[in-house]
């Protein structure tokens, strides 16, 4: 008896991508609105914005993402509270599962956080321009790109459609699945996820302070060896390497609100001197601190 083969069919299909961004906004953005005729979505990684879609308009803060549909008026303004971080991606798509976004504001969960996160990293990949830069209408193709870049954005995004729509269309079965499906972790790696959560939310209270390695292990009870290892399988750099990323992030938002100067941001992230976090910020984002003001400030006017 021959085998018969089932052609497996596919509920929501993705072909064309018109954008993928990863924004850093100034506190005070404001961009006065389009329309166009493919879906956009928008998912605040970091802050808060006001979204306008149609004549609604709605205060997004962290997690949150809202889908606007082809050929409907949409705009987005920062608070003016704290400077977002912003993901935007907008595609074509015509199958009929896409009239469940039609108007939804959504909460995505950490499967759906590391869904967009894959995203961005492959597009990083396979696009030759900045992804910060939000005037950006086309984005050519990297000359080679990585093998399957492009195909995984596909998978990656239909995923995130697919997930979003069985989560929020029968959530306590989708709970049970998951469960059902997860393999028990390990001791070890188990201890090795509360070691990083205890020590990345000891830095993270600590940000404004300089701490050493030899502090960081006696006050969470952990051997440095260890410690370092955890943090390059589950960050891929050293402790103190991602202490300073920490600190460099938050010069970012520091620098796009707006409210402090360059020294007072040095000085409240705990550097001992403007040169020294200077140098710092330089090593961690190719630019000085007034390099990145400039063309934040620049792609903010629509000049850069």
């Amino acid at each position: 008896m021959g085998y018969n083969g089932v052609i497996l069919r596919k509920s929501i299909s993705i072909n064309k991508i018109y954008s993928i961004h990863y924004f850093e906004y100034m506190s005070d953005f404001s961009f006065e609105g389009e329309t166009h005729d493919f879906w956009e979505f928008l998912c605040v990684d970091k802050g808060e914005v006001n979204v306008t879609a149609g004549s609604e308009t709605t205060t997004l803060k962290r997690g949150d993402i809202a889908f606007h549909q082809p050929n409907e008026f949409h705009s987005v303004q920062a608070t003016g509270k704290i400077a977002p971080n912003l993901v935007v991606i907008s595609f074509h798509c015509e199958d009929e599962a896409m009239a469940f976004f039609c108007g939804k504001t959504l909460k995505i969960d950490e499967t759906e956080r590391n869904i967009l996160a894959s995203i961005i990293i492959e597009a990083r990949r396979c696009f030759d321009c900045r992804l910060d830069d939000p005037y950006l209408q086309n984005m050519p193709r990297k000359r080679p790109d990585m093998f399957g870049a492009e195909q995984l954005i596909c998978l990656y995004l239909e995923h995130l459609l697919i997930h979003l729509i069985r989560r929020y269309s029968n959530p306590l079965a989708l709970q049970k699945e998951i469960a059902k499906a997860e393999i028990p972790k390990s001791t070890k790696s188990k201890s090795d996820a509360e070691i990083f959560s205890r020590v990345t939310d000891y830095l993270a209270l600590r940000i404004a302070a300089a701490v050493s390695i030899e502090q960081i292990c006696r006050d969470n009870l952990v051997g440095r060896s260890q410690l370092q290892k955890i943090f390059k399988e589950r960050c891929g750099m050293g402790i103190i390497e991602y202490f300073t990323l920490l600190k460099i992030n938050a010069a970012k938002e520091m620098i796009r609100t707006g409210h402090l100067n360059f020294t007072q941001i040095s000085e409240q992230l705990g550097y001992s001197s403007i040169h020294y976090f200077s140098r710092q910020f330089k090593k961690s984002t190719g630019m000085t601190p007034s390099e990145y003001a400039l063309s934040i400030k620049a792609m903010a006017e629509g000049s850069f």
